[in-house]
C-alpha cells in the first residue's frame, strides 16, 4: 500500500504582479557612478557603492499607435500575460538590436534614479554586454550613450566576469572557466592570465527561454482542459521554485517509476478555480427550497401562457362565428369573401373548426378556473392546422420525480466522487528535471548542438594539458539559469567524467548567480573611478568611433581572426578553391 501524501506537495501559485518603481532622491554627487547590467530577461541598475535601486523586466508593451506616451516599461506592467501580444524587447538573443527600445528602457531607468541633468546625464556609467559583442551592436549603443545622453565616459564590461571579479577580488584566479548561463544563451568563457580568451569562447544557443518554453509545452499536452490558465509566467516560477537538476539524468528517470517515490516527491500545483462550482457548499433544504420556487414560477408562467392562449381562441371563434352570422343573413358575396381570406373552402368547414375551436376554449376556460388540471402529459389536439399550447405541462413531472424523494441519497452518493479542486491540479513529476536537462541535452527540444558538457570538453581540448589542468581549478558558475538545486553536483559528475584518472578539480558557485553581475560592476567602477583604465571618454569616443573598447580585466578583448577571401568571379575553377587569408578585426572588441 501506497504510503499517503504529504499536505505539503500540493502549493498554490503566487501570480506575483509587478510593483511600479519609485522615483528616488536625486544624486547631486557628480562623480557618482551609475552600473546598469543590461540583461536580456531583467534590467538592473543602481548607484556604485549601494545595492541595486532596480530590477526590472527588459520589457516594453507598446500599442499599435507606437506612440512613446501610450508605452510601458518593466514593472509599470503589473502583469505580463493580458499583454503578451503588445510586448517588445530591444533584444534580439543576448544582444540589444533595437536602438529606440532600449531607448525607452534606458530613458525610464535614468529617470526613477532621479537623475536631474538637464538634457544629459551627467554621470559615468558602467555597462554591461554579451561575451564577444558585435561591433555594431557596441557602436549603437556608444552612440546612444553619448549622443543621445551625453555622458561623460563610459566603460564596456562582460556579465559573467563582473560576477567573477565579485566572488573572487580577493584573489582573482589567473586561469579559470566561467560559465555563464543566461536567459537565451550560455557561454562557456576561458580566462588566461587573469583576462578573457576571445579566441577560445564558444556560446550555446540555450538558456531559461528554452527550459520555460519546453516545460509550457509539456503541460500543455498533459493537462489540455487546463490550456488557458498554463501560462508562461506560472512556468517561469515553476522553473525557478520546483525544478531541479540530478546527478544522472537516466538513473533518475529510473527513480520516478517507482510509485513510493513518485507519491513523496511529486509536487502538484493548485490553479485557481471557483468555489461556487462545489454544490456540497448548499445544503439539501436549501436545495429543496430552490425546487419549490422554480415549481411555483413555473406554474405561474403556464397559467400566463394558458390566459394568452384563451384570449387569442376567444378572438378566433369570435371572428368565425360573425363570418357564419354573414351567411345566415343573406350576404352570400361577403361571406364567400371573408371565407376566401379564411383560407377555407366551404361553409361545411367552417362550421367543424367552430365546433373544434369551441371545445377548445371550454376546455382552456376550465383550466384557467382550476376545474380540471391535469399533472399528466396530454396529446395536443389539432384545429384548423393549429396546435394547442402544452409547453410546460410535461416540466412539471420530473420534479415529482426521485429528485424529490431522496435528495439525501444523491448528496451522499454523487458528492465524494469528484473533487473540482483536485481536477484543477497539476502534478509536476518528471517535468522538474526534463526542464532543466535540456541546458545538458538539447537534443530534448530540438536543437541540434552540443550539451553544456560537451561545449565546456571541446573548449579544455584546446589547450594543453597543464593548461586544462589550471582551468579545471575554478570552475566558475553564474547567470540566472544556473540557480536549480543540484547543478553544482550536476557539473563536478561531468568533470570526473572527462578529465583524467587522479586529476583534481574545483567547481564554484556564484553567491547571488543574478546580482552579482552587478555587485561585480559596481566593485570595478569604485576601485578603477579615478584611473583611465577601461574607461572611454568622450574625447575617445569622437576619435576613434563607436566600435572602439578600451579592455579591463572584466572586458572583452581585441582579437585578430583570419576569414578567407572570396575567390575572384574570373578565376578558373581549378583555382577557385584556393583562398588567400587576410587579417580582419573580430566581432569581440576593436583595439585599445
Amino acid at each position: 500500500m501506497a504510503a499517503p501524501r504529504p499536505a505539503s506537495n500540493v502549493y498554490t501559485f503566487r501570480d506575483a504582479r509587478a510593483v511600479p518603481d519609485p522615483v528616488h532622491e536625486p544624486q547631486l554627487d557628480g562623480a557618482a557612478v551609475l552600473v546598469l547590467d543590461n540583461g536580456s530577461f531583467q534590467l538592473r541598475a543602481g548607484w556604485a557603492g549601494a545595492g541595486p535601486s532596480m530590477q526590472l523586466r527588459s520589457v516594453i508593451a507598446r500599442s499599435r499607435g507606437g506612440a512613446r506616451s501610450l508605452s510601458r516599461v518593466g514593472n509599470d506592467i503589473p502583469s505580463l500575460e493580458p499583454l503578451r501580444w503588445l510586448l517588445r524587447t530591444p533584444f534580439d538573443k543576448n544582444l540589444p538590436v533595437n536602438l529606440e527600445l532600449q531607448e525607452l528602457l534606458c530613458d525610464h531607468v535614468f529617470q526613477r534614479l532621479g537623475v536631474t541633468s538637464q538634457g544629459c546625464v551627467d554621470h559615468p556609467i558602467v555597462f554591461t554586454e554579451a561575451p564577444c559583442t558585435p561591433l555594431h551592436v557596441r557602436q549603437m549603443m556608444s552612440e546612444l550613450l553619448f549622443e543621445c545622453y551625453r555622458i561623460p565616459k563610459v566603460s564596456f564590461g562582460i556579465d559573467g566576469l563582473y560576477s567573477l571579479y565579485h566572488n573572487k577580488k580577493e584573489a582573482m584566479p589567473p586561469s579559470a572557466i566561467v560559465i555563464s548561463s543566461g536567459y537565451h544563451c550560455t557561454h562557456v568563457l576561458p580566462i588566461l592570465n587573469g583576462r578573457l580568451d576571445g579566441k577560445n569562447c564558444r556560446r550555446m544557443n540555450i538558456g531559461g527561454f528554452h527550459a520555460v518554453t519546453y516545460l509550457h509545452r509539456l503541460m500543455q499536452l498533459k493537462y489540455p482542459g487546463h490550456v488557458p490558465a498554463i501560462t508562461l509566467s506560472r512556468m517561469e516560477e515553476i522553473l525557478h521554485e520546483h525544478c531541479y537538476v540530478p546527478d544522472d539524468y537516466m538513473e533518475e528517470l529510473h527513480k520516478w517509476r517507482c510509485p513510493d517515490y513518485y507519491e513523496e516527491n511529486v509536487h502538484k500545483m493548485q490553479l485557481p478555480f471557483s468555489s461556487k462550482l462545489l454544490s456540497s457548499a448548499v445544503p439539501s433544504e436549501e436545495k429543496q427550497e430552490r425546487r419549490q420556487q422554480q415549481l411555483r414560477r413555473l406554474q405561474e408562467l403556464n397559467a400566463r401562457r394558458r390566459e394568452e392562449k384563451l384570449q387569442q381562441d376567444q378572438e378566433r371563434l369570435e371572428r368565425l362565428l360573425y363570418v357564419q352570422e354573414l351567411l345566415e343573413d343573406g350576404h352570400v358575396e361577403q361571406f364567400h369573401k371573408a371565407l376566401m381570406e379564411l383560407n377555407m373552402d366551404s361553409a361545411e368547414e367552417l362550421q367543424s373548426y367552430i365546433h373544434k375551436l369551441s371545445m377548445a376554449v371550454e376546455q382552456g376556460r376550465q383550466r384557467v378556473l382550476g376545474d380540471s388540471i391535469d399533472s399528466k402529459p396530454q396529446t395536443p389536439e389539432t384545429v384548423g392546422g393549429e396546435t394547442e399550447d402544452m409547453e410546460g405541462i410535461s416540466e412539471l413531472e420530473p420534479l415529482d420525480s426521485e429528485e424529490q424523494m431522496e435528495p439525501e441519497k444523491t448528496m451522499t452518493s454523487v458528492q465524494p466522487m469528484f473533487n473540482i479542486a483536485e481536477y484543477h491540479q497539476m502534478y509536476l513529476g518528471t517535468e522538474r528535471i526534463r526542464a532543466p536537462e535540456v541546458l545538458f541535452q538539447p537534443s530534448l527540444i530540438g536543437e541540434d548542438q552540443a550539451g553544456l558538457a560537451e561545449t565546456m570538453q571541446f573548449v579544455l581540448d584546446r589547450y594543453p594539458q597543464e593548461v586544462q589542468q589550471e582551468m579545471v581549478q575554478n570552475v566558475f558558475l553564474t547567470g540566472g539559469n544556473v540557480m536549480y538545486p543540484g547543478i553544482k553536483a550536476r557539473m563536478e559528475k561531468e568533470l570526473l567524467q572527462m578529465r583524467p584518472f587522479g586529476s583534481t578539480f574545483q567547481v564554484s558557485l556564484a553567491s547571488h548567480p543574478v546580482l552579482d553581475t552587478w555587485k561585480g560592476a559596481s566593485d570595478w567602477a569604485i576601485q578603477n573611478l579615478v584611473t583611465n583604465e577601461g574607461w572611454i571618454s568622450r574625447k575617445d569616443y569622437e576619435e576613434m568611433g563607436g566600435e572602439y573598447l578600451k579592455e579591463h580585466v572584466a572586458s572583452n578583448r581585441y582579437t585578430a581572426i583570419r576569414l578567407p577571401k572570396p575567390a575572384p568571379r574570373s578565376a578558373a575553377p581549378a583555382n577557385s578553391q584556393e583562398t588567400e587569408s587576410v587579417p580582419q578585426s573580430n566581432t569581440g572588441a576593436a583595439p585599445s
